[in-house]
């Protein structure tokens, strides 16, 4: 009865074929986990920038309504940086010393993984890439990649 016994362990053969199974779906897996990651980023990337333009915009609306004690007067009603966001301006007719502030904190790009944004003011051009200085009007990524859509991350 010696002879009928099962083989114990497995073959060069069949450790080979699954090694070889294994390889195959690994390859199939990791573009698809490479555009799942990008997708992620761009995702907050979106939601970065409409966190920031949502602010800068609440900010404006503030200064339009006189609820900003001594708004700068070459700032159009926007915020001369991102910063001023941050730190938060003094409210109007607020003896308290009560500070009106719009983020908690400016955001990380997730593209280039820096809390430096591309920013415009009203006086630039649209498409301009070189930042006026005389406030902060619009903010974008300095990213230079490509979306999965195909447009450029700047353009977003």
């Amino acid at each position: 009865m010696a002879g009928l016994r099962a083989r114990d362990g497995y073959t060069f053969i069949e450790i080979a074929i699954v090694a070889a199974i294994i390889a195959i779906l690994a390859s199939a897996v990791l573009p698809l986990a490479k555009v799942t990651i990008q997708r992620n980023r761009e995702i907050e990337l979106r939601r970065a920038l409409r966190e920031m333009r949502t602010a800068i915009d609440k900010y404006k609306d503030a200064a339009d309504q006189n609820l900003i004690a001594d708004p700068p007067t070459t700032a159009e009603g926007y915020p001369q940086t991102l910063q001023t966001l941050v730190d938060g301006v003094l409210a109007a007719n607020d003896s308290t010393g009560k500070k009106l502030k719009y983020l908690r904190r400016v955001p990380v790009d997730p593209m280039t993984k820096s809390t430096e944004w591309g920013m415009r003011s009203t006086r630039d051009e649209p498409t301009a890439r070189n930042w006026g200085r005389q406030n902060v009007y619009d903010v974008y990524t300095k990213s230079e990649g490509t979306a999965i859509d195909g447009t450029k991350y700047s353009d977003w």
